[in-house]
């Protein structure tokens, strides 16, 4: 479980999560794409890579559009570009380990289709999605929790 950021006694403050694959241009889009889809309300999402590609893969347009999601504006970025941010958590795809101090970090086991084909997408895209809801709805539930006050006296 990701517990909720508290910031001054307040819960339910959307998390900043970064989603890094290798190329940023497969899994750690699918996987902003996802989150600004369905968790818009407790989620600010971004993606990297370790060594991004020129372009989203096609595959991966074509995966998201027949689950009518879209793209966007999004584009290939280097890790490098992002680590200015403040990240809540840094979501890993990259089969790689990462070292970004400050931010907390899971690993989701998901291998990269770019040489692969389209049914093989979809699967990566169908495992995304569903690893990309249950951090959603992680994140809902722990919203909706109040912390508790202090009775004064």
């Amino acid at each position: 479980m990701v517990p909720p950021r508290r910031e001054g006694g307040r819960v339910g403050v959307k998390q900043r999560v970064l989603f890094v694959c290798i190329g940023n241009s497969c899994r750690s889009q699918m996987a902003e794409a996802f989150a600004r889809a369905y968790g818009s309300d407790v989620i600010v999402p971004f993606s990297a890579g370790l060594s991004p590609a020129s372009i989203v893969a096609p595959q991966t347009v074509v995966a998201l559009r027949e689950k009518n999601i879209g793209t966007g504006d999004q584009f290939p970025k280097s890790l490098d570009s992002v680590l200015h941010e403040r990240f809540d958590l840094i979501v890993n795809m990259s089969g790689f380990p990462l070292n970004v101090p400050g931010s907390r970090m899971v690993e989701w086991n998901v291998p990269d289709p770019i040489r692969e084909d389209g049914k093989f997408f979809r699967t990566v895209a169908n495992q995304i999605e569903t690893l990309t809801m249950r951090l959603i709805l992680e994140f809902r539930s722990e919203s909706r929790q109040t912390p508790r006050e202090s009775a004064a006296g």
